[in-house]
């Protein structure tokens, strides 16, 4: 058979079903169309190398998306409040409104983003619109309207990304492209601070402008001008033609999503991917544990704030920022990389938020400014299990792709409206110690490991069971969780 029929009867099948006719070509033979195993593993090779290339500069955006969402918290140090005139929790009004538009955009965007063709030039336009709405900064009401917008068009870019890599990598390599994607996370944090602090000692009061307000047209400008290159770096689907792969590397794309759920029951009964959704019970207790696991991670919004009160300068405060957020990219590649390797989730999720309990243990115990920087340390590495939860989330779907989309957006919404309440958790009234603030993050932890042990003993018997199965049967082993 044909490198072009079988590229050709893919595309007639939207969806996870979309590769439907390589389920009928023999496993003895799906080598032989790629010219044997040594010449497969040589097209699978430029395959992932090209794959991670545009995974590069989609980290690139993604650095971008957490700037223009964040830079509030480094703006704050430089004088946003007293220009805006803000009191009380207006400031945390500030940082919730944007997950308010975060959470309504994001299940109908990935809805949207499956049916589409050419997804490229749907995220880069969003791109666009969002560095707009992070350029236009005014009064305190014109920034609470900008800042939900900002919501609205950023929660586009996230889980439809999350969804579009896993139509292109397999769960055993997830893992770690999906903590190279997601580390932009943390990397912005650190890189947002230095730019922060260099624009504040060299930009505040030219033209009469405030340096905060450089800051936002900097950064937003800059997120303008790379929208246009996403129309060409940011890759469509596996059955949508791409001029930047080979007819046998698109073909040997579709192939591998077919092997990797290879085992799967198919359902006869056909149902929406939402409806499916939102019947499956685990679908609502991840999005429940990643909501819990957010609001032990809130402090991200807040980390100039909680390394302020070490009593340094604006300037020397956001430098001090950037090694907890460096370290915790570094370990996020490590744990990713093992997590894939070793096929555990659970113990690599559980790990860096133990870690984060301990830095929130030391963080409320004193006010000591070694020991509170060690425990800002601590509590940045945790966000590595919001990384490796990601590739857990999407590795429990090997359902259809429609499913997919909406598990993704609706998991990734439900630490959204997370964000809207523990945006509230750091008043200024709780500093500078913000003892009760890591008490309420402690106890979110501590059940969100309980959640995550709940989970990976329902995985593990789902797994016993296909095991039992298959030996009564006396059939092939097929598809196992990764637990």
């Amino acid at each position: 058979m044909s490198a072009d029929r079988l590229l050709g009867d893919a595309e007639i099948h939207p969806g996870v079903e979309e590769y439907g006719s390589f389920t009928d070509v023999d496993s003895r033979d799906a080598d032989a169309v790629f010219g044997g195993p040594e010449n497969r593993k040589a097209v699978e090779k430029r395959l992932i190398r090209k794959l991670d290339l545009k995974l590069s500069f989609l980290l690139f955006i993604s650095i971008m998306n957490y700037i223009d969402r964040s830079n509030v918290a480094a703006a704050r140090l430089k004088g946003l409040e007293e220009d805006l005139h803000m009191t009380g929790q207006q400031f945390n009004t500030l940082i919730s409104i944007m997950y308010i538009g975060y959470v309504l955009s994001q299940i109908p965007s990935n809805m949207f983003l499956n049916q589409l063709t050419r997804p490229s030039v749907y995220l880069s336009s969003c791109i666009f619109l969002w560095g707009m709405f992070s350029i236009s900064i005014g009064h305190y009401r014109a920034v609470l309207i900008f800042r939900f917008f900002l919501g609205f068009t950023e929660a586009v870019y996230y889980p439809g990304i999350l969804f579009m890599i896993s139509r292109w990598y397999k769960r055993d390599e997830l893992g770690l492209r999906m903590a190279y994607f997601s580390c932009g996370n943390a990397f912005s944090k650190a890189l947002g601070s230095v730019i922060a602090s260099g624009v504040f000692a060299t930009m505040d009061g030219k033209l009469g402008v405030a340096g905060w307000r450089w800051l936002f047209f900097i950064e937003g400008g800059l997120t303008c001008a790379i929208a246009a290159t996403g129309f060409y770096m940011i890759p469509d689907f596996p059955t949508t033609p791409a001029s930047w792969l080979t007819s046998e590397e698109q073909m040997l794309a579709q192939r591998r999503m077919v092997e990797d759920v290879h085992g799967v029951e198919k359902k006869r009964v056909q149902k929406s991917g939402l409806v499916e959704a939102l019947s499956d019970w685990t679908v609502w207790w991840l999005a429940a544990l990643k909501a819990i696991l957010t609001v032990g991670l809130s402090f991200g919004n807040y980390f100039p704030t909680l390394a302020a009160t070490m009593g340094y300068t604006p300037s020397v405060t956001l430098l001090l920022c950037a090694p907890p957020w460096i370290l915790g990219v570094a370990s996020s590649f490590i744990i990713s990389r093992h997590s894939d390797v070793t096929k555990d989730r659970f113990l690599h999720v559980a790990g860096p938020v133990f870690i984060g309990i301990i830095g929130f243990a030391i963080g409320m115990s004193t006010m000591n400014t070694v020991a509170r920087y060690l425990s800002l340390i601590f509590i940045a590495q945790s966000w590595v299990s919001y990384i490796v939860m990601l590739a857990w989330v999407s590795n429990s779907i090997p359902d259809s792709s429609s499913k997919r989309a909406i598990v993704i957006a609706f998991v990734n919404a439900s630490t959204g409206v997370a964000n809207i309440g523990a945006s509230y958790l750091w008043p200024a009234s709780w500093g500078p110690s913000y003892s009760k603030s890591y008490v309420v993050c402690i106890l979110a932890f501590s059940v969100s490991i309980t959640m995550l042990w709940v989970y990976r003993l329902h995985l593990t018997r789902l797994n016993e069971k296909a095991e039992m199965n298959e030996r009564s049967l006396g059939l092939p082993k097929g598809f196992r969780y990764i637990t």
